[in-house]
This record gives structure tokens, sequence and C-alpha cells, in this order.
């Protein structure tokens, strides 16, 4: 199947019980057994799988091309499960530019774990691989990133920790399986932060892992049944409803994310936009090699380099809405420093790029035309 056919079908059957089209959402605990050890189905208690989060979890498998999905109770919680593989004396090799709550899990719970973390520019391949070693369990990356949009090759970072035997995990929240697919790159793993456009509707919290290995899928299913970070039925009908339109959102995301950051590039008052799609953008050729689009996140500077200019944009704008997170249909803004990244030491955020007068845009589905004018006037 085509993509847009499997955000439908993909992984998706009518339930056997009634033939209702989209799965019913099972709020139940429990199930009953004809004899001990001898369910009448195949569940029997609902941490362990539940058939609402099962149709989920088929669904997720589907679209990023794995043999194993699971749904988790918000992203953290799917970085979790795979972080609690990991023993003391293990090493992870991380991008220096992440969200800021991973940033948080890894050096401030993990590390006291004693567990080693290296956070490079994951482009410097040479850095890269000095680093590996038989202590290397795991390579974690997103691309494009939050907030600088940096991309990294995947293909070429997977064929480095195929022959040293390492894990290699994508967080692919950003671009969504509609523009790229890792595990068709080489990754052993998919993260997705649901909440953002997989669910797409800012009503939901949710995370969720793909595995290419049925294996690994069993071992990352036995981490989530004995922690127990679930996603429960109601959540999982909302993110497998928002799945099925996935590719119609996308479609919209990506075409007003290009208009706005062409806006953005050819204003006075601008000093860098941070987005892929435009030629001038160093990562512009990463992007056409492995993306299908260039996503709905736009960040941008000012040339001034104030951050009262960015406080100032930030409390004119109309339609789009300063708040936390991304990939709703609604277009929204981010302040970086004192938001979504605010969890990372000041000194770090300037090395890798997030000063005082960055703005995160997630630009939404609604007209572009209205969005550019919001634009205008907030930065007039």
């Amino acid at each position: 199947m085509k993509f847009n056919t499997k955000t439908i079908h993909g992984g998706q059957h009518p339930d056997p019980s009634t033939g209702a089209v989209m799965p019913p959402i099972y709020q139940t605990t429990t199930y009953a057994q004809i004899s001990p050890g001898h369910p009448m189905g195949d569940y029997e208690y609902s941490r362990t799988a539940n058939p609402t989060r099962t149709a989920l979890e088929n669904a997720l498998a589907s679209i990023e091309n794995g043999s194993r999905g699971l749904a988790f109770s918000s992203g953290l919680a799917a970085t979790d499960c795979l972080m609690r593989g990991l023993k003391p004396g293990d090493e992870v090799i991380a991008m220096d530019d992440l969200y800021g709550g991973t940033y948080r899990l890894f050096t401030r719970i993990y590390k006291d774990s004693g567990i080693l973390f290296h956070f490079i520019d994951m482009n410097d391949m040479e850095k890269f691989k000095s680093l590996l070693s038989e202590k290397t369990k795991l390579v974690w990356v997103e691309t494009p990133t939050n907030p600088m949009m940096k991309l990294v090759d995947i293909e070429a970072i997977a064929k480095i920790t195929k022959l040293h035997k390492v894990l290699f995990a994508v967080d692919n929240t950003f671009a969504t399986p509609y523009l790229q697919n890792p595990l068709d790159l080489g990754a052993d793993i998919v993260m997705h932060s649901a909440t953002k456009y997989l669910a797409g509707h800012s009503d939901v919290m949710a995370g969720a892992l793909i595995m290419k290995d049925a294996e690994l899928g069993k071992q990352m299913h036995f981490q989530q049944f004995a922690t127990g970070a679930i996603l429960g039925p109601m959540d999982s009908f909302l993110v497998l409803r928002g799945i099925k339109t996935l590719h119609l959102r996308m479609q919209r995301h990506c075409e007003n994310g290009e208009k706005i950051a062409e806006f953005l590039n050819n204003h006075p008052k601008v000093k860098t936009v941070y987005f892929p799609g435009l030629s001038s953008d160093p990562f512009h050729e990463i992007a056409k090699k492995q993306m299908r689009g260039f996503g709905g996140m736009v960040s941008f500077n000012f040339v001034s380099g104030k951050k009262e200019d960015a406080i100032d944009f930030l409390e004119k704008i109309k339609l789009f809405t300063l708040a936390e997170s991304l990939g709703g249909v609604e277009s929204l803004a981010n302040y970086s420093v004192m938001m979504a990244h605010a969890s990372i030491p000041e000194d770090k955020r300037k090395e890798i790029g997030i000063t005082d007068d960055l703005v995160r845009l997630s630009v939404g589905i609604e007209d572009a035309e209205d969005l550019i004018d919001d634009l205008k006037r907030a930065l007039a």
C-alpha cells in the first residue's frame, strides 16, 4: 500500500466481534477466563495489551514499516522505556541539539545511573566514529532537531552503527512517517511524541516506539509491560483517529511551512530562518536526500539579536498561539529559551544556537495568507 492508504488501512481490520469499521474503545482493565490461564480471547490484562491500543500499535508499525509498534503515555515515557535497557557503564552518543525534555531525562535521570552521554554534532562523522567503543550501546538522534532544525544523514550513521553492532534510534516527531522513514534508512528504532503530528489535534498526550526487528520489539514490549507506561484505550483511539488524516494534514503543514519560511527569509527584521526547505539552508541537500518534503516547523531569530524583540513579537501574535507543544492543526509559537528548552543550561543553549531572540513556529493548516498577515502585524 502507498502511504496515504496505509494511514487508513495499514494494519487495520474491522472489529471481529461486531464488524465496527473503527476499533471500539475497549474501556476495560481485565478479561474473563474460561479456566485459570485460559482467557476467552487473546487478552488477559490491559497493562499487557488492550484491543484499542493494539489497533493503534498495528497502525504505528504499518506507517513506519516496522515489525512492532508500542504506544506509551507520552513521548518521554517511550524514550524512558528504551533507556531502561541500558546498564551502568554503558555509553550513549546523542545529538547536541535535542528536545529539552530528552536532554533532561538523559542528564538528570540516567546520568546518575552510571550511563555516560556524549552530546555531539552528528554531522561530524570523524568525531562520531572516535567516540564509538565496545561500551557504546545506543546512538540517539533527532532529525530535524528541535528547535534548530538540524538534519543528519540517517543512512550514513546507520552504516556505522550496524558495523559496530550498536542500536540506532531516531526521534521522527518533526518529520513524521509522511516525510521520512528512518527504519527504511537503516535505523533500528523510531520514537515519536505522538502528542504532536500523529494525534494532530492538541488533545491527547502519547508516545510511540516502532522497532524494525521483531525480537527487539518483544524486548521493548516486556520493558513496557514491566514498568507500565502504557497508553489508555481512549487516548489510543484518539491517536489512531489522528493518524487516519496524517497525510492530509502534513501536506498542508508542508505547504504552509514553505510559505511562512519564504516570507520570514525576506523580512528585513529577520536575521536567519532555520528551515530545511530553503535552498540556502545548510541541511537542504540532506533533506532532499532522505525526506519527501520539509515539514511545518520553522525557527528564526532577529537582526537585532534582542530578547525584547522576540518577546514583543510573541505578545503581538493573534492567530499563532504562544504555547508549548507543536504539530496540531492550529499554529503555535514557542520561545525555546523559557519554554521547551528551559531545562538546558544557558551555556549549552548558546553553544548549539538557541539564542535569547530565537522563536520556533509550528505552522498549522490555516490559510497561509492569514498566517502571514498575522506575522506581518507582529513584526511591524
